[in-house]
């Protein structure tokens, strides 16, 4: 038996301690939610707030007032339920980095040792990746829509009936949050991709044969995951497609280095004398 089954083999345990060990990652993970669900109820105005800024700057760009935003709600329960929905979010994205190494941690034991050291690098990126989608909405994307929805207004006069944009609280909520889950989970690709080359689902080869379809599937996901607006559609289509490209040539790395340890592997086993050779005896 070789050192990586041994020490697998040390790592095992009977059924009742790893749902024992199951149950404390889990408690470990709805109490850091909880815990961030909290603290983002309690801010939750203040978060709000911050995330109308986006709105305010699409309304000077539109050369509009942007000292008079105003958002609306048409129920009484609306903006309460708002506020909880928008601590589920904000504690979710909180804790999770929390319930990642949770699963790490559950997980980890029955991986071996350079298993564990492939997979560290990937849940460090996943967040990474995620915040750098949440950023590109919130700075760049979601200013854009709603400029793109605030051009429709009607100012009203000459026969024209005034049309105002006046977003429900609830509703906008939906839209940055639709926007950044979305965003989010397309900056996943690389990581998702690569993990999969790394393991020998993928190749580059069958990545870069696939990128028509790719292509046509990317803007599929922007037309469903976003508004129904061609600004937010090619915005989302855009970065996926450059994304994949990203994700074809870590692939490339990944079996590059992998055909050079192949190759270094190889040379060390012939390198090594077979156990039948023996060797030359000088002649007296």
């Amino acid at each position: 038996m070789s050192a990586e089954d041994d020490e697998v083999e040390k790592s095992s345990a009977p059924l009742i301690e790893h749902l024992m060990e199951l149950r404390t990652r889990l408690m470990w993970s709805i109490g850091g939610f909880f815990i961030a669900f909290l603290v983002c109820f309690f801010f939750a105005k203040h978060l709000f707030n911050l995330l109308v800024v986006p709105f305010k700057w699409a309304v000077a760009w539109a050369g509009l007032n942007s000292n008079k935003v105003e958002l609306i709600y048409t129920a009484p329960q609306e903006f309460f339920f708002t506020q909880i929905k928008l601590a589920m979010f904000g504690g979710l994205v909180i804790a999770f980095p929390l319930i990642a190494a949770q699963i790490y941690k559950f997980v980890a034991p029955g991986l071996y040792r350079n298993e564990r050291n492939a997979f560290l690098p990937f849940l460090i990126a996943s967040p990474i990746l995620f915040l750098m989608g949440a950023a590109l909405v919130y700075f760049f994307f979601t200013p854009m829509v709603m400029w793109f929805f605030l051009a429709m207004q009607q100012t009203g006069g000459d026969g024209e009936v005034q049309i105002s944009l006046l977003p429900k609280v609830s509703e906008y909520l939906s839209l940055i949050m639709t926007l950044i889950f979305s965003f989010g989970l397309v900056f996943q690709l690389p990581v998702v991709t690569t993990l999969m080359a790394r393991v020998g689902l993928l190749s580059s080869q069958a990545l870069a044969d696939k990128r028509r379809w790719a292509i046509v599937i990317a803007f599929i996901v922007a037309a469903v995951l976003t508004p129904p607006d061609p600004v937010s559609q090619i915005g989302l289509a855009v970065p996926t497609i450059l994304l994949y490209e990203v994700s074809i040539w870590a692939a490339r790395m990944i079996e590059r280095k992998r055909d050079k340890e192949k190759l270094e592997r190889e040379a060390a086993e012939a390198a090594q004398p077979t156990p039948g050779d023996a060797p030359d005896v000088p002649s007296a």
